[in-house]
């Protein structure tokens, strides 16, 4: 008895089913994305349905078109059985080093707002001071910090973040467009599942005019602290592990939360 194909996924290459996953999660028809890609729609057919295999110039072609990230790039060219093509190195590496004292010295210039670094899960990875303070008021005591899950898990969140319906719809929004983009990642699935949960306990109450800001309102014990979000993504390296970080950098909203953080000075 001959011995299965490992690529085959239901019948199919495990890059015919990756391809149309990432297609329809883009909501492209097959014709669209040929016309994208410059192919055409009989060979994009034949490539969903295994009747036909990709060269490696066709993948990262078909990932162009796509706009995957690195990561997913990676992973969509190793399931049509070719090696990655972008290096993942890890943060604490020596190739990494400058990358790493540079974001050290964004977050540390930025006090006394807080500011912190996170992986393309939205694992916390470092803060400055400022921010684990307020993290820590966050937090559910585990080991390692989601800014996800703190706001879907914490059955403190609600009392802690004044307007967290707004917040949540906010990040929900956001981790549905990430896993459009990098369609298949579970934990991302996982991420959204949690927040549309969370967005269904915690409604946005109708307004007649809503805010084109949302900002984070956050309870402490001497009153509330309001903070405007801005979050960097790093487009000049090819390295997968740069291109998933995200930097958010927190600014005062109001002047008393200004006022408040001088004491960090």
């Amino acid at each position: 008895m001959p011995t299965p194909d490992l690529q085959l996924v239901a019948g199919r290459p495990a890059f015919a089913d990756s391809l149309r996953r990432h297609r329809m999660a883009r909501r492209f028809s097959q014709l669209e994305l040929a016309l994208e890609c410059g192919i055409s729609a009989r060979h994009l057919s034949f490539l969903e349905t295994g009747r036909a295999s990709p060269s490696r110039d066709m993948v990262m072609q078909l990932a162009d078109g796509l706009m995957l990230p690195l990561g997913t790039r990676n992973a969509l060219l190793q399931a049509a059985g070719f090696s990655a093509a972008f290096p993942t190195s890890q943060l604490d590496s020596d190739a990494l080093k400058p990358f790493r004292d540079m974001l050290t010295d964004m977050i540390t210039r930025h006090a006394p707002n807080p500011a912190m670094i996170c992986d393309r899960h939205w694992n916390i990875l470092d803060a400055n001071p400022v921010a684990a303070v307020l993290l820590a008021g966050l937090g559910d005591g585990s080991t390692q910090l989601n800014a996800v899950r703190i706001l879907t898990d914490n059955p403190n969140a609600p009392e802690a973040i004044a307007n967290l319906p707004d917040v949540l719809g906010e990040m929900s929004a956001r981790i549905r467009l990430e896993a459009m983009e990098a369609a298949g990642d579970a934990i991302l699935q996982d991420h959204l599942a949690a927040l549309e949960a969370a967005c269904a306990r915690h409604p946005v109450k109708a307004a007649s005019v809503r805010s084109p800001i949302v900002p984070l309102i956050l309870n402490v014990p001497d009153g509330r602290l309001s903070f405007l979000s801005t979050i960097a993504h790093f487009g000049t390296s090819e390295d997968v592990t740069i291109r998933d970080l995200r930097l958010e950098l927190l600014f005062p909203a109001d002047d008393a939360t200004r006022q408040a953080l001088a004491q960090f000075s």
